[in-house]
């Protein structure tokens, strides 16, 4: 009788330990990565600065009948590499870290 009692209680025991499994599992914390945001700010300050110098650019070089459209194709020009650089520039001294977050 008294084996019967020890192996039930070991049993009720073991019973409750793995029911608490799932509730330490759900208590566990998630490491998730940071960005800072400045990567879109940086990359529309490219855009910007890119576009002016292109267009600038696109009106000196262009020739004595054409100067709008010159201006125009060398704004659109400048304002793609200008984002494109400034982007790639940002993502390189972007600041991240690591944050545990529970679930």
């Amino acid at each position: 009788m008294r084996n019967k009692l020890f192996a039930a209680a070991v049993m009720g025991a073991s019973a409750l330990s793995l029911a608490a499994v799932p509730v330490t599992v759900e208590a566990q914390s998630k490491r998730v990565l940071v960005c800072d945001k400045s990567v879109k700010k940086k990359a529309n300050n490219g855009t910007l600065v890119g576009a002016v110098a292109g267009g600038v650019l696109g009106n000196v070089v262009a020739g004595n009948g054409a100067k709008t459209e010159g201006t125009v194709l060398g704004a659109g020009v400048g304002a793609v590499v200008g984002h494109q650089v400034a982007k790639k520039n940002a993502k390189k001294k972007q600041n991240c870290h690591y944050e545990y977050v529970r679930r």
